[in-house]
């Protein structure tokens, strides 16, 4: 079966879903691949299921489907009345987790960042060898509709995997927002230029070559911070799971932030797989509903 063919298929059952439905998994083409740091690599998506694909959902939460070493394309979950139906364990596609990074609905097209780390996981192997034509798998976008709560002060901190997420809410806010940004990478060469609004205080924090999980730049850097004695204030945080937690910790118990205010999405955990540590987000991400 040609691309096309695959496609033209695969869109037949990926029509924008009836109102209060959810969106069944899309089989989506690379249209194009961009360096945008020495660790971060854009794939740019299309195909004609992505027609209906909502507007302003930049920061989103996506599933992404990966076609294993003996597929063309990935074999999709189909979506039922029943629940999802996944295939068999020889055709299961590798599943992770990223975030809408832009949709233009005029051209139709999705980008997602993927951070690259050389051979070390599947996503990353994927995204270095992509090329127009490859085939992969979406589902989504999920997540609370905004991600960011509206406030008159807002904190957004995160890793270098939370950036995509932190580019897209940036690019979606009013440009009178105020507040404070906080990016932690690896080294400066990770750096890349955001728009924001001007009242969004952007500060770069470099780890070195200190492990993830030993970094406590982020909470650090808040709990030296003055936030605003009036007006309301909310916050989201994105990335490596104990600075996740020790951030929400602190938002919660010491700054007095409530569920309502804050949003806290652990992304990953230092040497866990995402298989391992699927069960874990969730225990976690529950705590705060």
């Amino acid at each position: 079966m040609s691309v096309a063919e695959m496609t033209t298929g695969q869109a037949a059952q990926t029509a924008p879903p009836p109102k209060g439905k959810k969106r069944p998994p899309m089989l989506l083409e690379v249209v194009r691949r961009e360096v945008i740091t020495e660790h971060m690599i854009r794939i740019v998506l299309g195909g004609e299921a992505l027609e209906g694909f909502p507007a302003r959902r930049g920061g989103g939460h996506i599933k992404v489907f990966l076609p294993l070493e003996h597929q063309s394309a990935p074999v999709l979950p189909q979506l039922t009345e029943a629940g999802v139906v996944w295939p068999a364990a020889e055709e299961k596609p590798i599943t992770r987790t990223y975030s809408v990074r832009h949709f233009d609905t005029e051209r139709r097209e999705l980008s997602v960042d993927f951070v690259a780390h050389g051979d070390e996981g599947p996503a990353s192997r994927w995204a270095l060898a992509a090329r127009p034509g490859d085939m992969i798998g979406i589902s989504g976008p999920g997540g609370p509709d905004p991600l960011l709560p509206p406030a008159d002060w807002s904190l957004i901190s995160g890793d270098m995997t939370a950036l995509p997420a932190i580019s897209a809410l940036l690019e979606a806010m009013d440009e009178q927002a105020r507040g404070v940004v906080l990016i932690e990478v690896d080294h400066e060469a990770e750096r890349q230029t955001l728009r924001h609004p001007p009242g969004m205080d952007v500060h770069w924090l470099y780890r070195g070559d200190m492990p993830s999980c030993l970094s406590t730049l982020q909470v650090d850097a808040v709990r030296a911070m003055d936030f605003p004695d009036t007006g309301s204030v909310s916050a989201w945080v994105g990335g490596e799971n104990s600075a996740v937690l020790s951030l929400r910790e602190h938002l919660m118990g010491i700054r007095g932030l409530t569920k309502r205010q804050l949003y806290a999405v652990p992304y990953w955990r230092h040497c866990w797989n995402e298989e391992r540590y699927h069960q874990e987000r969730h225990r976690i991400m529950d705590e705060l509903k």
